[in-house]
């Protein structure tokens, strides 16, 4: 096994670590099975369970939030299938590690040895560097794992992600990262803290166990004497946290009650969830993700504002932070509950996905698609388009659907806001298309 950066490495799971380890690296699993949260991969039925299973590897980008596992779960897939470890971090490797690395790579495989290339934070090498993994992908000669918390398909080069598996890790929840307190209280001892100001720790979190653990260690180490109620904690920590009551005013409750009083157009009711959540402690960034959605979902096309002043203020909170940038999100929920109300594209999704899954294999008819070669014009590609540009009101009323499958109506405008609009221009559209083909 051959590590560049150890030092920023968790210990293989046939090393003991250090009794002064930090309490997140003596917790880290010891094998696959024991990894928190990302079941839907690692299980049975998981991309990785059933690689382990098989006894071989693909190479795979493992995309994800901080704090869920990444770094472990390379290294356990090691372990799990007898390859070599060899691991380089872009925040701190360059053109000369990555060729040893490669060099020891191809020396291993030439003894019969297979290796498992772990790249920390993929997405920091730049496309050049990136271009460098092919080759040795492409033979065979390293197994490449990627590690990244930013989104591949910006991220990473086109090249690079074809010969890689992006796997999803999700955030962990609640009850993720109540087990990983346990495992911690079971090894140094419960926290000094309330049943109220734990379930207030593990809110604070926000999905990532590194910071949980680290958290923890700070109680540990300060020997405080009596429990900590969710005030004192805060106190503490000098980081707000969030204090939910898991059967009246959990986190769940309330972003639930924020959106219905949003849906039911209560700016002061939409308010003041808002409040209670930001003032316990709730992320905001994650309070203007649910205004993001809430404004495609439940407004849409009846004010496609309303997705701009969402995004707008996340942009505002970003840059001023908090609490100055706060008032960009009371801005948000107000344009949002006062906003007119649509779910027709959010219904129109959902038929057209349903659709698509059900007649996926159906090509587009053939006047609509491009004829770049000479053989694909002699099969009819591309004739008889009409070109709406050049029709009388811009407007062709051509036949865009496949063969053989009827048009559909996905997207139904209410008459409410700007969608009233969108109705009369569909209307119009479909009287158009008829007078063309000379129906009543």
């Amino acid at each position: 096994m051959s590590d560049l950066f150890p030092d920023a490495l968790p210990p293989a799971a046939s090393e003991e670590p250090r009794e002064d380890a930090p309490l997140a690296d003596r917790l880290r699993p010891r094998d696959l099975s024991e990894v928190i949260g990302q079941e839907h991969l690692t299980g049975p039925e998981g991309a990785i369970g059933r690689m382990v299973a098989a006894g071989r590897l693909s190479s795979m980008i493992l995309w994800g939030p901080p704090g869920t596992g990444k770094t472990s779960t390379a290294r356990l897939l090691a372990d799990a299938v007898g390859m070599r470890f060899i691991s380089v971090s872009a925040v701190f490797s360059g053109v000369a590690d990555l060729k040893k690395a490669f060099a020891e790579a191809e020396a291993a495989a030439k003894a019969g040895q297979r290796t498992l290339l772990f790249v920390d934070e993929i997405h920091r090498f730049n496309r050049a560097q990136q271009d460098g993994f092919l080759p040795f992908v492409e033979k065979g000669t390293v197994t490449l794992v990627g590690a990244t918390t930013e989104n591949p398909s910006f991220a990473l080069n086109a090249a690079l992600l074809s010969r890689a598996q992006v796997l999803i890790l999700h955030r962990l929840d609640a009850a993720a990262l109540d087990v990983l307190l346990t495992r911690a209280e079971g090894l140094a001892g419960p926290l000094p803290l309330t049943g109220e100001a734990r379930e207030a720790l593990v809110a604070s979190a926000d999905g990532d166990g590194r910071f949980l653990l680290n958290q923890a260690e700070t109680l540990y180490n300060a020997h405080i004497p009596q429990p900590l109620d969710p005030a004192g904690l805060g106190k503490f920590l000098q980081r707000r946290v969030a204090v939910y009551d898991k059967d009246r005013d959990g986190h769940y409750n309330l972003i639930s009650a924020l959106h219905k009083a949003l849906r039911g157009s209560d700016p002061q009711a939409a308010l003041y969830y808002m409040a209670r959540m930001l003032t316990a402690g709730e992320e905001p960034l994650y309070v203007l993700r649910r205004l993001v959605r809430f404004a495609s979902e439940d407004i849409g096309m009846a004010d496609p504002q309303a997705l701009v002043q969402c995004l707008a203020a996340k942009d505002a909170y970003q840059f001023l932070g908090s609490p100055e940038g706060e008032l960009a999100i009371v801005q948000a929920c107000l344009y949002l509950a006062t906003a007119p109300k649509s779910n027709a594209a959010y219904v129109a999704q959902k038929e057209a996905w349903k659709s698509a899954r059900e007649t996926g294999s159906l090509a587009p008819p053939a006047h609509i698609l491009n004829a770049p070669t000479k053989l694909m014009k002699d099969i009819g590609y591309g004739a008889g388009y009409a070109y709406d540009h050049e029709a009388e009101d811009g407007f062709s009323g051509a036949d865009y659907w496949p063969e053989g499958m009827a048009a559909q109506q996905y997207y139904r405008p209410v008459e409410r806001g700007f969608e009233r609009e969108v109705l009369k221009r569909l209307e119009w559209w479909d009287k158009k298309r008829r007078e063309l083909r000379g129906e009543k």
